[in-house]
C-alpha cells in the first residue's frame, strides 16, 4: 500500500514541523515523530553540556512523541528540560521541584491541564509561573477557558518547532523582573510594589501571575487614562507576542476577580465601551 494512502486521515502534520495532532481513533504514533526534520543527535554545542543559567521547562504531556520532539528542539536552544506524562504526576513535581517555565497538554490522565492551572494560581510559590498551553482543541472558546484558568499563552496542534521555541522564549523574558524598578502605587485599598511584583488589598496578599501584574500595573501606573487593547498588547506583552486583543479581556476578567469588591461594577478596572479599558482612582 502506498505510504500516503496508509498515512491519509489519521494525521495530520505541519509541513516541516515534525508535530501531528492525534485523533480519536488513533491516540498514539510509536515512530511518528523518528521521521521528522531535526530529529536524531543533538548538535555539538550542546551535546553533554549543562549550565547554571540554562532556564527548566517542565512540560506535561501524554504523548510522548511530542514530548520527545520538543525536548529535542528545546535542548538544542539552551534549555533543560524534564517530563511526565500524567497531570497528577505533573503537579506533584513542579511543586516540589518549580520550573522556569510550564509547558502544559489541557486532556491530560488523572488531573486535566485545566485543573493544574487552577492549582498553580492558587499556589503563593507558584502562581507567578509561565505557562504555555498545548491545546488540540483550535476553537476561540476554548483558548479562552485556558487563559481564564491562568495560562500565559497558548499554541494548537499541530505546531511547529520553531514557534514554540519562540513563544517560550517571550514567555520567559516577560516573566523577567525589571532592572531599574518603578515607584510602588497606592490606590485606596490597593498597594502595587513592582520591585516584589506583590499586590495587596486592604493588607491582604492578592496573589497574580507575572502578567496578571504587568497589567494592572500598567494601568494603574497611569491613572484615569484609557488605553486600547492593542496599546495594551504592545506595553505589556510586547512586539513578539502571539496572543489576541481578546486575551486582554480575559485578563481584565481576572484582575477584577482578584482585585475589586464587586467585579461585576468594578471601582477601578472600567471598561470604556468602544474604546479600551482605563484604571480609574477617582472614586478611590
Amino acid at each position: 500500500m502506498n505510504v500516503n494512502t496508509a498515512l491519509s486521515g489519521k494525521q495530520q502534520l505541519l509541513p516541516q514541523s515534525g508535530v501531528q495532532q492525534k485523533t480519536s481513533s488513533e491516540p498514539n504514533y510509536s515512530t511518528s515523530y523518528r521521521h521528522s526534520p531535526g530529529y536524531g543527535t543533538l548538535s555539538a554545542g550542546w551535546r553533554g553540556r549543562r549550565s547554571i543559567g540554562m532556564k527548566r521547562v517542565f512540560i506535561i504531556e501524554d504523548d510522548r512523541d511530542i514530548v520527545e520532539l520538543v525536548r529535542y528542539n528545546l535542548v538544542n536552544e539552551g534549555f533543560q528540560v524534564t517530563a511526565a506524562h500524567d497531570g497528577a504526576t505533573g503537579l506533584a513535581t513542579l511543586k516540589k521541584t518549580p520550573p522556569d517555565i510550564l509547558l502544559l497538554d489541557l486532556m491530560l490522565p488523572k488531573l486535566s491541564g485545566l485543573e493544574i492551572c487552577r492549582e498553580i494560581r492558587r499556589d503563593e510559590t507558584l502562581n507567578r509561573l509561565p505557562i504555555l498551553m498545548l491545546t488540540a482543541r483550535g476553537e476561540e472558546a476554548d483558548r479562552v477557558v485556558g487563559l481564564e484558568m491562568g495560562a500565559d499563552d497558548y499554541v494548537t496542534k499541530p505546531f511547529s518547532p520553531r514557534e514554540l521555541i519562540a513563544r517560550v522564549k517571550a514567555l520567559l523574558r516577560r516573566a523577567e523582573l525589571p532592572t531599574d524598578i518603578p515607584h510602588a502605587v497606592e490606590i485606596g485599598k490597593l498597594t502595587i510594589d513592582p520591585a516584589s511584583y506583590r499586590v495587596c488589598h486592604s493588607g491582604k496578599p492578592v496573589l497574580l501571575s507575572t502578567l496578571e501584574f504587568r497589567l494592572l500595573y500598567y494601568l494603574a501606573s497611569r491613572p484615569n487614562r484609557v488605553f486600547t487593547r492593542d496599546q495594551l498588547l504592545d506595553a505589556v506583552w510586547g512586539t513578539d507576542r502571539f496572543v489576541t486583543p481578546r486575551s486582554v479581556d480575559v485578563y481584565v476578567r481576572r484582575l477584577r476577580e482578584k482585585i475589586e469588591c464587586d467585579p461585576e461594577n468594578p471601582t477601578h478596572l472600567k471598561t470604556v465601551r468602544g474604546a479600551g479599558y482605563l484604571f480609574e482612582t477617582r472614586a478611590a
